[in-house]
């Protein structure tokens, strides 16, 4: 009987214990929403919001030019100080002009272009009948301009015709230059002038050579939300600037614009290698597809040598425009003349400085401008 009752009891504890695990404060906190879920669905919003404003937006390249202007008239460039060391003179003797052509061609503007200047202008000074340097500072204007040469076309050959348009072909650009040059760099800033003016884009990696050159474009074409087509290190860069501009056309959009790599310029396979990215580039177009613009990056710190290496690269793909980097870094703006020279070809974007939108459109009467204000 003992036994008995001592089983009851023991059964009962049992039981009590089940009944306060089932229905105790265990089951009461069940019950409690958890006080951390309105906080994971408030971060999953923030979290919604950041990844909608993590693209930077461009500023447009029509407020930059005002910008750059400017940090181009405080520049130490040569270019400049030659000009004004002509209009703060009394009088204008020989030696005057002397110093005058001797610091234009220290600015890299060349002999012949150097000639043509000064000769021009002691010509316009004769007639003109006057020393003023008030007088002569708009007559300055006028001369440089012309050298400059604001009749040749800047404009980026990315406008698609109505025919492509139909056809969902995206305009292609291929950027080409030496390594050291700003090259990567400036493919990620002309993707964002493309993006400030509305226009779609893909980039292409096709600098396989360069261990860090595809992962420095993807970064540049994440900030604006711009895909980057890439491939393994080492592969052929032709096949990337093909899935580039395949990527680009199913996509549907506006420009595909191409990296290309700048091992030592001087070597003919480069040169060889750049003209078969050219041609295969734009076969998934379809046939009678050419390249529509192809961008030489040069460093204007360079001056001469610079000319020796744009003259290297237009053998091997025809140039359309060149890139000035680093114009307001050089004592040496008269790159700008000589190498449009050189090469027939204009001056399309100039860099002076190290932001993300310091890249913008070159106007003659823009940098003579600059230069007299400096």
């Amino acid at each position: 009987m003992d036994t008995l009752v001592t089983v009851g009891i023991i059964l009962a504890i049992v039981l009590i214990a089940v009944g306060f695990v089932l229905f105790g404060p265990a089951r009461t906190k069940r019950r409690t929403p958890p006080a951390h879920v309105p906080d994971l669905v408030e971060d999953t919003e923030t979290t919604e919001v950041e990844e909608e404003r993590r693209y930077e937006t461009p500023t447009e390249p029509t407020t930059r030019l005002a910008r750059l202007r400017a940090r181009l008239a405080k520049s130490n460039n040569v270019f400049g100080r030659g000009l004004l060391t002509l209009l703060s003179q009394d009088t204008l003797d020989e030696q005057t002009w002397e110093d005058i052509e001797d610091s234009l061609i220290m600015a890299d503007l060349g002999v012949d272009t150097t000639a043509e200047l000064v000769d021009s202008l002691r010509e316009r000074v004769r007639v003109l009948g006057t020393r003023d340097p008030e007088h002569l500072k708009p007559l300055l204007r006028e001369e440089l301009i012309k050298v400059v040469d604001p009749t040749m076309d800047r404009t980026l050959n990315v406008d698609r015709t109505e025919v492509a348009q139909t056809a969902g072909d995206p305009a292609v650009m291929l950027v080409v230059g030496v390594n050291g040059a700003g090259k990567t760099t400036t493919v990620g800033k002309i993707a964002r002038v493309l993006v400030a003016e509305d226009r779609k884009v893909v980039l292409g990696a096709a600098d396989t050579f360069r261990a860090a050159a595809a992962e420095q474009l993807t970064t540049w074409g994440d900030r604006v939300g711009v895909e980057t087509v890439r491939g393994e290190e080492g592969v052929d860069p032709a096949s990337v600037a093909y899935a580039a501009v395949e990527q680009g056309k199913s996509d549907g959009v506006d420009v595909v614009v191409i990296d290309t790599a700048g091992r030592l310029q001087n070597k003919r396979d480069l040169m060889d290698e750049l003209g078969k990215v050219k041609r295969v580039a734009t076969r998934p177009l379809g046939e009678g597809h050419e390249v529509d613009e192809v961008l030489l990056v040069l460093d204007a710190t360079t001056g001469q040598n610079g000319m020796q290496q744009a003259k290297v690269f237009a053998e091997s793909v025809d140039i359309t425009g060149i890139v000035l980097t680093k114009l307001d870094g050089t004592a040496k703006g008269g790159i700008v003349v000589a190498v449009q020279r050189a090469l027939g070809v204009p001056v399309k974007l100039i860099g002076l400085g190290e932001g993300a939108d310091d890249l913008a459109p070159f106007t003659a009467e823009g940098f003579v401008d600059a230069l007299l204000e400096s």
